[in-house]
């Protein structure tokens, strides 16, 4: 059964579409927010996101760039009372695969939704991967160990889920303020100093491989470059 994540604020059109979905066969959760939207997407497995525009807390564009952080596959539909040119260029910039402008019909959501569906034929077992390569090192996620040569380290579950976060997003820089509120739920001044000891950890263990750099990005936050 594919499983749906629904970001919509207007508390009618969210339970509508939650209705009609799960009713259509769909394992589907919903948000109210961008920001609960986002701690749903990183607690779950979704084949699919569906995302309001305009939002409280976090609009749309802004949540979809953070879900592209961590998964630049998963297939996103942008729902807006907008019509205006700019705004659909901007959502397929992100990486949007539709979008679809208010009042719309269910049906024709729906359409839209098996259409992308049938193009990626994922599965939720497809969607989390579980080993990355990194230089020379093979990172085994579900088991939390760093191998490289026959030698295995053990990493904590913090340095793991850092580990994950800087391997999705290989070569390209990081967020700060993300990855604190994705390991640690907030990006307070104590979490921060917290985070910098375990970025110091995992340099360490990557040491081994003088190709593999761990550096800071000013004004941004960090980049493993591999």
């Amino acid at each position: 059964m594919p499983k749906i994540l629904v970001v919509e604020d207007d508390p009618n059109l969210g339970q509508l579409l939650e209705e009609y979905l799960t009713l259509k066969g769909y394992e589907t959760d919903r948000a109210t927010d961008g920001n609960q939207g986002l701690q749903q997407f990183m607690q779950g497995v979704y084949d699919l996101c569906i995302l309001d525009v305009m939002m409280p807390k976090k609009d749309g564009f802004t949540l979809a760039k953070e879900i592209r952080m961590s998964n630049r596959d998963v297939p996103i539909i942008f729902l807006t009372a907008k019509s205006m040119k700019e705004d659909t260029i901007q959502g397929f910039k992100i990486g949007a695969d539709d979008y679809i402008t208010k009042p719309f019909s269910m049906e024709e959501l729906l359409l839209r939704i098996q259409a992308i569906l049938r193009r990626y034929q994922r599965t939720p077992a497809q969607a989390e991967k579980s080993v990355y390569q990194i230089g020379s090192f093979s990172f085994d996620y579900p088991h939390q160990m760093l191998n490289r040569n026959g030698h295995g380290q053990k990493l904590t579950s913090k340095e793991s889920e850092l580990l994950k976060l800087f391997a999705q997003n290989l070569n390209q820089p990081l967020s700060r303020s993300f990855a604190l509120k994705m390991v640690w739920g907030d990006d307070s001044y104590f979490n921060a100093r917290s985070m910098d000891v375990y970025v110091t950890k995992l340099r360490k263990y990557l040491k081994e491989d003088e190709t593999i750099q761990l550096v800071n990005v000013h004004g941004e936050g960090f980049k493993l470059i591999a």
